[in-house]
């Protein structure tokens, strides 16, 4: 009999043990499958931006290719133009010379627009790399609530304000630390980059308090944002601008609720470095 009362027990446990073990294997499978569809979500944006490296590299490879044949062509048809005014008696050899000289600045300057092309060429490549270490720092590129672009050679990091503030506040939310931090690491990792925090805001009127207006506002959230990265993740302070846009650049309608939403933002913008801009327009030497 007493075998009896130990067998319910134990059948009990086994019971129990068989229906945790599918839950938790689902679970498991569950928490692949979201781990699989973003990494896949992720290999695919690297994929993507490798491609278009690879054919904007290709297309600026032909397009020097062709500059240089060109250049190359145009030389030899100088020297044979001056051989044949040479022949025809039309110069003198003093002239000829003088042209000669005149040809080879041009030739010259057109080295240094090619320098300047190939230039601007490596910061594009550059800016496509910071895209890309943003874009996967960050993780879920679906996010609409975070936008990572370059436009005129400039790269932007646009962040919803729903996401960084509550509304009519300059508070940053803790969910909107942690990215920040994520920037911040992109950011810590290229020293030489220095940015500019830009906050902007809808055109509804800001309730005066505290603040005066929308110009206040979009100031101290700039500010906030800009405290975050010196004081939490150790950026110098030297490399950051802040900066307040108030309602002056809306990049949507504020006839909408949701235009106003895309409005509200604080915006992160990679300052482009003009000391080596300047040093690549300073004349070439000898001319």
């Amino acid at each position: 009999m007493r075998i009896g009362y130990l067998a319910l027990p134990v059948a009990l446990i086994t019971i129990m043990a068989s229906c945790s073990a599918p839950r938790k294997l689902r679970e498991s499978e569950a928490r692949y499958a979201r781990l699989d569809s973003l990494y896949r979500a992720t290999e695919n944006q690297r994929k993507k931006c490798e491609e278009e490296a690879a054919r904007a590299a290709a297309a600026y490879k032909d397009k020097m290719d062709n500059m240089q044949e060109q250049q190359t062509q145009l030389k030899t048809n100088n020297s044979q133009m001056l051989d044949h005014l040479k022949e025809l008696s039309v110069i003198s050899n003093a002239q000829a010379e003088s042209i000669k000289k005149s040809l080879d600045n041009i030739g010259a300057k057109d080295a240094y627009i090619k320098d300047l092309q190939s230039a601007i060429a490596r910061k594009d490549s550059l800016n496509m790399q910071l895209v890309m270490n943003l874009k996967g720092a960050i993780g879920n590129m679906d996010d609409k609530d975070i936008n990572i672009k370059v436009e005129k050679g400039v790269v932007y990091i646009d962040i919803s304000d729903k996401l960084l503030f509550k509304s009519g506040s300059y508070d940053v939310t803790e969910r909107a630390k942690e990215v920040l931090g994520k920037v911040a690491k992109v950011l810590i990792a290229q020293p030489d980059i220095e940015f500019m925090v830009e906050g902007h805001t809808d055109n509804v009127p800001y309730r005066p308090n505290v603040l005066l207006d929308n110009w206040d506002l979009s100031v101290k959230r700039a500010t906030s944002v800009v405290r975050i990265l010196q004081n939490q993740y150790q950026i110098p302070a030297a490399r950051m601008t802040a900066a307040g846009r108030s309602e002056y650049q809306p990049v949507a309608s504020n006839d909408t609720p949701e235009g106003r939403g895309a409005n509200r933002r604080t915006r992160i913008v990679i300052l482009p470095q003009l000391d080596q801009f300047f040093k690549l327009l300073e004349k070439p030497a000898g001319n």
